[in-house]
């Protein structure tokens, strides 16, 4: 199972989860305490392997500026966590993953609307509209057909929690930020701790 560290703002951090196996470096774009620049972004970027998935996390960003900072930096996906239309998605010319925030049985169905590369599965909005460390109700994914190898998991996951979530959905990769930090930076311990935890727990 694949782990995409989010939220990452600084080279050595994503040098740390590279080398505890990580898959994918998630970059903020949008409003957040995480957020980052596209120039430092870059710096991150060409600073690990080029099998490492790098993605920019946006909410309700134009298609210019979307473009624009995917070929600047040099990402592999656009992770959209605003109110795109599957429609606005499917006019991008780069690899999407939509975020869908899960709060009730008809948002599932709403995962179905999009035919993207991959489709995150997230908590409802707190502050911001990711990275709130909260979890959501997983058994609302259990009687819906989703293509599992399309499927991202995130949402207040841990070292605690994340085997049992991983059970229930199967997602293809899981998508941790809050819950590999410590007073809301990056813990290297919590990142390495993780990560085994998902490649090595049983899953």
């Amino acid at each position: 199972m694949k782990v995409k560290i989010c939220g990452v703002t600084n080279v050595k951090t994503a040098q740390v989860a590279v080398e505890a196996g990580a898959d994918a470096i998630g970059f903020v774009f949008a409003e957040s305490k995480r957020k980052i620049n596209p120039d430092e972004a870059k710096k991150i970027s060409i600073s690990i392997p080029d099998h490492i998935l790098k993605i920019g996390v946006f909410v309700n960003e134009t298609k210019e500026v979307l473009e624009s900072v995917y070929k600047d930096v040099g990402l592999t996906h656009l992770q959209l966590h605003g109110d795109e239309s599957p429609e606005f998605c499917h006019s991008l010319r780069f690899p999407v993953i939509k975020a869908v925030r899960i709060e009730n049985e008809s948002d599932v169905h709403r995962i179905t609307e999009y035919d993207c590369d991959y489709v995150l599965v997230d908590s409802p909005a707190g502050k911001y509209h990711g990275g709130n460390g909260t979890t959501f109700d997983w058994n609302l994914l259990q009687n819906i057909e989703i293509p599992r190898e399309k499927l991202i998991l995130a949402g207040g996951l841990n070292t605690e929690n994340v085997l049992l979530a991983s059970e229930l959905i199967k997602p293809v990769m899981i998508d941790v930020s809050s819950g590999v930090e410590t007073g809301g930076i990056k813990d290297e311990k919590k990142i390495k701790s993780f990560i085994n935890k998902v490649k090595l727990g049983g899953i």
